[in-house]
């Protein structure tokens, strides 16, 4: 009995937790459909009167809302890409590779984890500056193609690949660039995906850095150009939610058809040496 108690007390705690989380999304959601000035009523309203997608067309008259969200798409694409398969690399060599000075280059790279990212903004746009990278799209991506996380996360899963299965290739005439090419992505494809999830809904909502380096309006990505039409219209809520909400879908469509293998990646990824 006190089993079957504890067990409903659990869920019940789970299930609050889950519907505080998903409240504002759902209020965000229910918004965008509401009439011009229904979000802000008093008391506030949960669904909408008379349901409307005038907003939505608002954004594709007012917003060049195809051009942000193709802007968005190739710099959270590439810059994924590129993350992958640096990390990959520098993960697999961190694991499995021997090198004189690879453990205490593997600490240091850990003790930057501590550094905020806003700190290295600063030099690290300087630095584009003088590379003629400020309001371009590689400008954007720069910064995520490796990340001291994304090198660790890759590190402690390729810990768990037997050596046996690493010498048999190259037994087989395999060097360690096609192993890394060929072999690594199947033994680690579930952290890999995991590892693809965090970079892309990481820089799919990245606003700072993109607002920090691009000038040109044409090159906006959807947060930026979002961002500057609540300027334009700061009081039209609902206008806002239903930004919002077009900038949230992909990236909650993407976990939710990757769920499985993210799962998987977290919960393998905690090997020890």
């Amino acid at each position: 009995m006190r089993r079957i108690a504890g067990t409903i007390a659990v869920n019940a705690v789970l299930v609050a937790g889950a519907a505080v989380t998903l409240l504002p999304l759902l209020w965000m959601v229910s918004a965008s459909f509401m009439p011009t000035g229904e979000a802000s009523a008093v008391p506030p309203r949960l669904v909408p009167s008379a349901p409307t997608l005038a907003h939505y067309r608002a954004l594709v008259a007012r917003l060049d809302l195809a051009r942000a969200f193709a802007n968005s798409a190739l710099v959270a694409t590439a810059t994924t890409a590129i993350a992958l398969v640096l990390n990959t690399a520098a993960g697999y060599a961190f694991a499995k590779l021997p090198f004189p000075g690879r453990a205490r280059l593997f600490r240091a790279l850990l003790a930057a984890l501590v550094v905020p990212a806003q700190v290295a903004m600063l030099p690290l746009f300087l630095l584009l500056t003088w590379l003629h990278g400020v309001d371009t799209y590689w400008g954007v991506v720069v910064p995520g193609m490796a990340s001291v996380f994304g090198i660790f996360l890759v590190r402690q899963y390729a810990l768990s690949i037997p050596d046996s299965v690493l010498d048999a290739a190259r037994v087989d005439g395999a060097g360690e660039l096609r192993i890394v090419a060929t072999l690594v992505p199947v033994l680690c494809a579930p952290i890999l995906v995991t590892l693809g999830v965090f970079t892309f809904m990481g820089t799919w909502n990245d606003f700072m850095w993109p607002l920090i380096v691009l000038a040109d309006r044409a090159r906006y990505t959807l947060p930026v150009a979002l961002a500057n039409l609540a300027g334009e219209h700061v009081q039209d809520t609902e206008l806002m939610m239903a930004g919002a909400v077009l900038t949230v879908l992909p990236v909650v469509l993407l976990f939710v058809c990757l769920q499985r293998y993210y799962t998987a990646g977290i919960t393998a990824g905690g090997v020890k040496e």
